[in-house]
């Protein structure tokens, strides 16, 4: 495609060189960069594009894309300058591509938790109907069945829609995608098409990224604000910030509720282990997944479906069928009747959320003990509410380390006790180790008692100083029960 194509769609501040040259793909990363290539300067967190230009340019880049034009500029080279180079990346992807979210009904959902369950359960729901569809995921990215890995919850501008061009090569009609606050922050969603947005919650997360909470809610009502006229916007009314996300947005607006007036209503009849009775809009269905979190997600799910044009009976019908999402309230059960579950609960709210839920259920005899870190270089003021979470909602707890990235586990795990209260410090092991902190879980626990091991939930490696080994806590579960296989996958 011609430089001028892949341009014409973005604000250009000042334009050198030929624009008629042969563009054979689409780089921000010099290291990556293939001759024929047009090179887009990112300013990033971490380093600066337009320090790589020169680097670009020695690896056959044949344009450049930035915000400021290098002192030094190379004979031959088509230099165009804009504003924002993220926003344009967006832009010249969608074009290069052939802006393939026009042509899905491309519906993102954004919010602190429940993102990856709702995206999860609308792909599978629609394949069940008998739509092609994609997925973008934290877990995993999917064009129809076939999996592809997933590196980012969002992933970059040209990664999305190379990935949304296959799957309209592949017949898909629907893509339910992640939005993270750091793409919306980042410009990642520029120049996409969506056909509908929904927020699931608002809660404690991402501080070390954005700083304060306020500029947090601004980023996830940022992706609102850009929904075009015709799409919808679906909000979880029992939020507080959910009424917030609709107000700037020209999107036809919705909500879901399970606690009050709502366009869609859900109340809980039965919430148990085996999994949940709702009344979803006059109508009684039994679901597998377990929890008032996981309500929310099955009444948001069922709202998008019903906005998306889809029946009501075979909407729910189907779903009443799907499992669980990986890593997501998982549980195993030892032959001394132990239950085991693993959560990917990384955050305060999902954490609580996750505890309420166990505790709402099991009798009053058994012992919860609950197996919870948290991750190295992320929010540091965090730590220490999750551990006093952790401590009113169970008889037991073990602090261990969860990904340590590049910090030192037992400064995380001081963090995390700064919150634990002094009547309560009679409770809580420390085991840095987290093979180890799960084994003793196991070893402390009576028959009829309950685990919670949260925070990796479908992780299958253990970051430590940039390396990741494998490792996964339902296997390590498995191996201490000598069990193959998890009752609720």
């Amino acid at each position: 495609m011609e430089l001028k194509e892949i341009i014409g769609d973005i604000i250009i501040r000042e334009s050198t060189g030929d624009t008629h040259i042969l563009v054979t793909g689409l780089s921000f990363d010099s290291r990556s960069m293939v001759a024929g290539n047009l090179f887009i300067a990112i300013r990033g967190t971490a380093s600066d594009g337009h320090d790589f230009i020169e680097a670009a340019l020695f690896r056959g880049a044949v344009g450049v894309v930035c915000e400021v034009v290098p002192v030094n500029k190379k004979e031959g080279i088509c230099y165009i300058v804009v504003e924002n180079s993220s926003i344009a990346l967006g832009k010249m992807a969608s074009t290069f591509y052939g802006n393939p979210s026009g042509k899905l009904h491309l519906i993102g959902v954004t919010g602190t938790n429940g993102k990856t369950t709702t995206v999860t359960l609308l792909h599978r729901l629609f394949l069940s109907l008998g739509y092609g569809c994609g997925l973008i995921s934290t877990i995993v990215n999917k064009i129809n069945t076939t999996e592809f890995p997933a590196t980012h919850t969002t992933p970059d501008p040209i990664r999305l829609n190379e990935l949304m061009a296959r799957m309209v090569d592949a017949g898909c009609e629907y893509c339910f995608m992640e939005v993270s606050s750091h793409a919306v922050d980042q410009h990642r969603i520029s120049g996409l098409t969506f056909s509908g947005g929904i927020f699931t919650n608002l809660t404690h997360d991402h501080l070390d990224y954005h700083k304060t909470f306020e500029a947090y809610l601004k980023a996830k009502k940022r992706f609102f604000d850009l929904l075009p006229c015709g799409s919808f916007a679906l909000i979880n009314k029992d939020d507080k910030t959910g009424p917030v996300m609709l107000q700037n947005t020209e999107a036809t607006k919705y909500t879901y509720s399970l606690r009050g007036m709502a366009d869609f209503r859900c109340n809980i009849i039965e919430n148990q282990f085996d999994g949940l009775l709702l009344n979803i809009d006059g109508t009684e269905v039994w679901f597998k997944l377990i929890g008032t979190f996981n309500a929310y997600n099955l009444l948001s799910v069922y709202a998008a479906a019903i906005l998306l044009g889809q029946e009501k009976t075979g909407v729910l019908t189907t779903l009443s069928r799907l499992d669980p999402v990986d890593g997501r309230f998982n549980y195993v059960r030892s032959p001394e009747n132990v239950t085991a579950i693993v959560d990917y609960a990384h955050t305060p709210d999902a954490l609580q959320n996750v505890l309420e839920t166990i505790n709402s259920i099991r009798g009053h005899h058994e012992q919860l003990i609950t197996v919870v870190g948290a991750g190295g270089n992320r929010d540091i003021s965090k730590r220490p509410i999750m551990a006093a979470i952790a401590c009113k909602f169970s008889d037991r707890v073990i602090f261990t380390s969860d990904n340590p990235r590049f910090e030192d586990p037992e400064a995380i795990l001081a963090d995390m006790k700064r919150g634990v209260e002094l009547h309560q410090v009679g409770k809580i092991l420390t085991i840095v180790n987290r093979e180890e902190a799960i084994k003793t879980a196991c070893a402390l626990a009576r028959p009829g008692d309950i685990l919670l091991v949260a925070g990796k939930g479908h992780e299958n490696y253990q970051e430590v100083q940039g390396v990741k080994r494998h490792f996964n806590d339902k296997e390590i579960l498995q191996a201490i029960f000598g069990n193959t296989n998890l009752i609720n996958p």
